[in-house]
């Protein structure tokens, strides 16, 4: 069934809905050389045909993973993918692209080309209508882009509408019983009026003592939690940006010159008057020469910064080159560096995931520690904090399961907040008999409540107006609403954890919407269900096509 969410945008964004339904079905997950993604294979570039790309090299993924971000961001209007989501559709697109050309289906023709332009959310107004104004503005924003010019736009365009048309091809006809159309209306109009009786998480404070056996025991049960992972332990040498201040000469021409192209990143200072308010100034930018004045400071460290930090970043690189070209070993890395002054910095062990600070907590740096071993000790040039430095392997750690001294602080924090949350939901199963026995005695919702706010917890009642699933009230928690389904009028449910609060609903009342085809909105909520399906079973065969053509070129475990 189609979500609650997605029911808000089809009602209210009706060509983003249709868009992100395409692009969100799929469901596979690929893997390409020794990590997730596409194009990250290790050390050494592996050959992985893909249809007619190679996702082991680098050029071919860039353009694969280039078209389908302006892609995403011509048919919506924002980049609205990211990660494996975009690169599992850049997958889902180009397949569906190899299909189109196997079943030689055309691009479109000028007027196609046109009338499909006029269907792209990127040039859509405020009235979801196509806006020529925008479509002017984004044409005049790629003359001045030079990484995708009107000629790329083009192509994916037409790439689109090909794109398009196989979709459509498999789809099919999008066959829906008449018994999944009632469910839906029954689901998303439904009237509902809810009382509740809301309790903040946080504001629950038991008194919990955990004593040694207790620590002990919960530590043995859920050791697995504090496995420390494999860490690596490396040494640096720090190429600090400092270091190259003396080498950097800055003319005047060159400070207003990289003023003038990032004026947004130096905007001028807020004038004050002698009685310290505002003082009120032309806007910026009408007196360029005043402006670059009054932050030519802060121009000047950013440019004298940016340069040192290049030239730091190139020594790191050099010494890197010069390890490769020497052939020098680990056993004589020592010697190799002492003859450069060079010295090497120790780091403490650190897993994948927590890179010191000292190493700008990059996850990057932390990727660049686990490819090295003994016979690739050393790493290309990486940013710190400080400008570059190069990693030299030292050992990788084991993973190891530690003794509860060394985990006494974090074991009894997760105990004790455990044993709260055990506790919060014990005390809500008491509010709630409490609420229910009081009402059947005749208390009003909120003098039940009043009374189970005693027993423990601190509960606010409210009385909610009706509403729908499709028009849902303002003060509606929409994750209770799959938990109320079930409840008949007059029937009170458990306490419901969401987030920091808790909530105890009662069913105030529940009216049915008629569910056969005399209601109004029958034959749309079939049409939508079916535009559902249609896509999920084009999602489907092309997510089975990619999986296919990805397992033919997969790396084999040993």
């Amino acid at each position: 069934m189609i979500s609650w969410i997605q029911k808000t945008f089809q009602h209210h964004f009706r060509l983003i809905f249709l868009v992100l339904l395409g692009l969100t079905i799929v469901a596979f997950v690929f893997t390409i050389g020794a990590s997730p993604g596409i194009g990250n294979a290790g050390q050494k570039a592996m050959n992985r045909p893909f249809f007619d790309i190679n996702l082991g090299n680098q050029d071919d993924v860039a353009r694969v993973i280039g078209d389908a971000q302006l892609s995403v961001y011509l048919q919506v209007g924002y980049p609205a993918l990211s990660g494996d989501r975009l690169e599992q559709f850049a997958l889902h697109r180009h397949a569906a692209l190899v299909l189109a050309n196997r079943m030689r289906i055309p691009g479109p023709t000028p007027s196609e080309l046109e009338a499909f332009v006029k269907t792209r959310g990127a040039f859509m107004g405020q009235n979801g209508e196509f806006d020529a104004a925008r479509y002017a503005a984004f044409r005049d924003r790629l003359k001045l882009n030079p990484g995708a010019g009107e000629g790329d736009v083009s192509r994916v365009l037409m790439d689109d509408f090909r794109y398009e048309k196989v979709q459509k091809l498999l789809a099919g006809p999008g066959y829906v019983l008449p018994g999944d159309v009632k469910a839906e209306l029954a689901l998303s109009d439904t009237s509902w009026t809810l009382a509740i009786a809301t309790t903040d998480y946080a504001a629950y404070a038991p008194n919990i003592a955990p004593t040694d056996a207790d620590l002990k025991k919960y530590f043995e049960e859920n050791s697995f939690r504090y496995e420390i992972p494999p860490q690596v332990r490396v040494g640096a040498v720090d190429f600090p940006s400092s270091s190259f201040l003396s080498q950097v000469n800055i003319k005047d021409a060159d400070v207003r010159a990289y003023y003038d192209a990032n004026p947004a990143r130096f905007p001028k200072p807020a004038a004050t008057g002698a009685d310290g308010k505002p003082v009120v100034t032309p806007p910026a930018g009408a007196a360029p020469d005043a402006d670059f004045a009054a932050v030519r400071p802060q121009v000047l460290a950013a440019l004298t910064q940016e340069r040192v930090q290049h030239l730091a970043a190139q020594a790191a690189s050099n010494l890197t080159l010069a390890l490769y070209e020497g052939k020098i070993s680990r056993a004589n890395v020592t010697a190799f560096l002492k003859e450069r002054n060079l010295t090497v910095r120790s780091i403490p062990p650190f897993s994948r995931d927590a890179v010191p600070a000292e190493l700008a907590s990059s996850p990057e740096v932390g990727e660049a520690a686990f490819k090295l071993n003994d016979s690739r000790y050393y790493s290309d040039a990486v940013a710190t904090p400080s400008g570059s430095a190069v990693l030299l392997w030292e050992e990788l750690v084991p993973a190891r399961k530690p003794e509860l001294a060394e985990v006494r602080a974090r074991v009894t924090s997760d105990f004790t907040e455990n044993e709260k949350r055990k506790r919060f939901v014990e005390a809500g199963h008491a509010a709630r008999a409490l609420i229910e026995t009081r009402l059947k005695a005749g208390d009003s919702f909120e003098a039940a409540v009043a009374a189970a706010s005693s027993k423990g917890l601190k509960f606010e009642s409210k009385l909610l107006p009706a509403f729908t699933a499709r028009e849902p009230a303002k003060d509606v928690d929409q994750s209770l609403l799959g938990s109320i389904q079930n409840l008949q009028k007059g029937a009170l449910s458990e306490m419901i954890i969401s987030g920091p609060k808790g909530t105890i609903v009662q069913v105030v009342d529940r009216k049915a919407p008629v569910v056969d085809d005399s209601n109004p909105r029958y034959s749309e909520t079939r049409a939508q269900l079916g535009q559902y399906l249609a896509a999920s079973a084009a999602s489907s065969q092309l997510s089975a096509l990619v999986e296919q053509e990805l397992a033919k070129s997969a790396p084999i475990n040993p």
